[in-house]
């Protein structure tokens, strides 16, 4: 499936079509249902989604292109030219970093990035409490 729907940007866009509305509308249901504080909704394509507009506030997980590369390659069985097409084929990190309100440095330390999802976690709890 990866293959063809990165191989043809208008197979993309199909695939997209049938699918993005049906993921918005549960992830837009379980956050209804989510109990806690408040709710985080995991949307990689964010930048290129209609749901963007529907957010408070916008977290980007960002790292290097090479570390996602790496990552992809690493995760998935596939080959370098085929990670680079699906890459190629998101948004950039400018553009992801351009609606963001919150960003989170996903390179190298583990330690670092705990410690920023940490600090993060505590502003949107002082957040949420100024909701309420």
């Amino acid at each position: 499936m990866r293959t063809i729907v990165f191989g043809d940007p208008g197979k993309r866009l199909q695939l997209e079509a049938i699918l993005h509305p049906r993921i918005r509308n549960a992830a837009f249901r379980q956050a209804r249902e989510a109990s806690g504080p408040y709710v985080i909704i995991v949307v990689p394509l964010l930048y290129e989604s209609p749901m963007k507009s529907s957010m408070d506030r916008i977290l980007v997980v960002d790292c290097s292109v090479e570390s996602q590369l790496e990552r992809l390659l690493a995760r998935d069985d596939e080959s370098e030219d085929q990670a680079r097409r699906i890459i190629a084929a998101q948004a950039g990190r400018a553009e992801r970093r351009s609606i963001a309100d919150d960003v989170i440095v996903n390179e190298g330390d583990i330690g670092d990035t705990r410690k920023s999802v940490h600090e993060l976690h505590e502003s949107y709890l002082k957040l949420a409490t100024r909701r309420s």
